[in-house]
């Protein structure tokens, strides 16, 4: 099963208010219905469909009829519940027309309070929404909707809690998408589907904990690969002045760290400093020993420069 089904079936076994099934009644029949003599509300998952038939039954006291088919491609089923009683009076009621006339977003009763807002948001997730299991490569979540200022409209419900919802047009289609994992996590909370919050924590985190680690590994080989190139360089030039007879004509400060140099070949310069000064009793920085290698390659440049 994805995650978008278990997501799906986690929030169709919900126990909610008359109040709050109006509210995500009116969104599925919006996204899903087709309206002529009947109203048909076409489906295409089990449990889905099961919470459809129950909103129903919950709300105007009776059962739609059920037709069950085989998908053309693929397995699986499409369920379509029928409504061929009261089809004025339900599609008034669930602000979706207004008499005869079709309404593009629903009335301010639909939505008037909290958990009408998350009620009307589920339905609509129930129906066109889908979402990336956090084990993939990114993280996605998406409603796909026929009409422009619909999709503006949940856009902006989205957005009343910062979930930095964006549309994109495909086709003839509106994508309103949410990217941010922690937007995503909310989004499950708001439409109570508290078992996928705790999955998609635990593997949100686990991912960011892993990120993390990856980083600072390679953050830590970045600096080992610093510290062999500079000590690299610092060896090749100290070499040069060997074959140059000139290391015994250096004073003193540049003799030791000569020789601590090519005695601790791999060590850092923090590390190298801190050897000095333990071993000779002289304390001496990182930045203090930096510039007494840049007096020694200075010095090599002016020789290499009269030669």
């Amino acid at each position: 099963m994805s995650f978008t089904s278990t997501v799906k079936d986690e929030v169709a076994r919900l126990d909610t208010s008359k109040l709050e099934n109006i509210s995500e009644l009116s969104a599925v029949l919006r996204t899903a219905a087709t309206f002529d003599d009947n109203i048909n509300i076409t489906i295409e998952n089990n449990a889905v469909a099961r919470r459809v038939f129950k909103l129903i039954k919950s709300v105007y006291g009776f059962s739609p009829s059920i037709i069950v088919r085989h998908k053309k491609l693929g397995k699986g089923y499409t369920y379509i519940l029928s409504v061929n009683n009261h089809q004025k009076v339900i599609l008034n009621d669930l602000s979706i027309f207004d008499d005869n006339k079709y309404l593009a977003v629903p009335k301010e009763y639909i939505i008037s309070d909290e958990e009408q807002i998350r009620a009307y948001l589920r339905g609509i997730f129930i129906i066109t929404g889908s979402v990336n299991d956090p084990k993939t490569s990114r993280y996605h979540l998406e409603f796909v909707l026929d009409v422009k200022s619909f999709a503006e409209f949940i856009k902006r419900l989205l957005n009343n809690y910062n979930l930095n919802s964006k549309i994109i047009k495909r086709e003839k289609k509106y994508t309103v998408y949410i990217k941010e994992a922690e937007k995503i996590s909310d989004f499950l909370r708001i439409i109570k589907a508290f078992s996928a919050v705790m999955y998609f924590e635990d593997i949100r985190i686990y991912r960011d904990h892993k990120n993390m680690t990856n980083r600072l590994n390679n953050c830590e080989q970045a600096n080992i690969d610093k510290v062999f190139l500079t000590a690299s360089k610092q060896i090749a030039i100290i070499e040069k002045l060997f074959k140059l007879g000139v290391v015994d004509l250096l004073d003193e400060k540049l003799k030791e760290v000569i020789e601590y140099r090519m005695k601790y070949k791999e060590s850092s310069l923090q590390e190298l400093a801190d050897i000095i000064s333990i071993e000779t009793g002289i304390e001496i920085t990182k930045s203090g020993l930096t510039h007494r290698f840049r007096k020694i390659k200075e010095i090599l440049e002016k020789i290499e420069n009269k030669q």
